[in-house]
């Protein structure tokens, strides 16, 4: 690697630590109470009551488990690659709550669910989604990092 991009690995080895603490913390603070995830998922009116209860229960666990992998260097162009799309997902559903006039919390973090009309954040939470998906994209690109656990992607 020549001395121009010296400062890639380190830059991927931040985004990957990054990416997968919110991952893992976003997923962790939801798996002790699945049925509030459930409510969340719900509170975007966007999907049939038959998903709402395995979304709202696994999505934490995928979470954690993205989170887990990005954390150690293991996997990090796959787990990139899902936490893109997970984050292209939440910043149309968030775009799409806002759009329609809905007053709920994204219940990114646990809670969820209807909150009075003046106590949203979309713009706040689909900036942080924007700033985690260019994470994911950087690693899907450059996924060779410092401390990783894979012998294909460790420097």
């Amino acid at each position: 690697m020549t001395a121009r991009f010296g400062w890639q690995p380190w830059f991927s080895t931040l985004a990957r630590l990054v990416l997968g603490a919110v991952m893992l913390v976003a997923g962790a603070l939801k798996i002790g109470d699945p049925e509030q995830s459930r409510l969340a998922v719900a509170a975007y009116e966007l999907l049939p009551k038959a998903l709402e209860q395995p979304i709202g229960w696994g999505l934490p666990f995928v979470e954690v488990a993205i989170g887990l992998l990005l954390i150690v260097g293991y996997g990090t162009r796959a787990a990139a690659a899902v936490s893109a799309v997970l984050m292209v997902v939440f910043i149309a559903a968030v775009a799409s709550a806002w759009a329609r006039g809905l007053a709920i919390d994204c219940g990114c973090f646990g809670g969820g669910g209807k909150v009075a009309p003046g106590q949203t954040k979309y713009l706040q939470e689909i900036l942080r989604d924007l700033g985690l998906l260019a994470l994911a994209v950087w690693l899907w690109f450059r996924p060779r990092s410092r401390f990783s656990l894979d012998p294909r992607t460790a420097e």
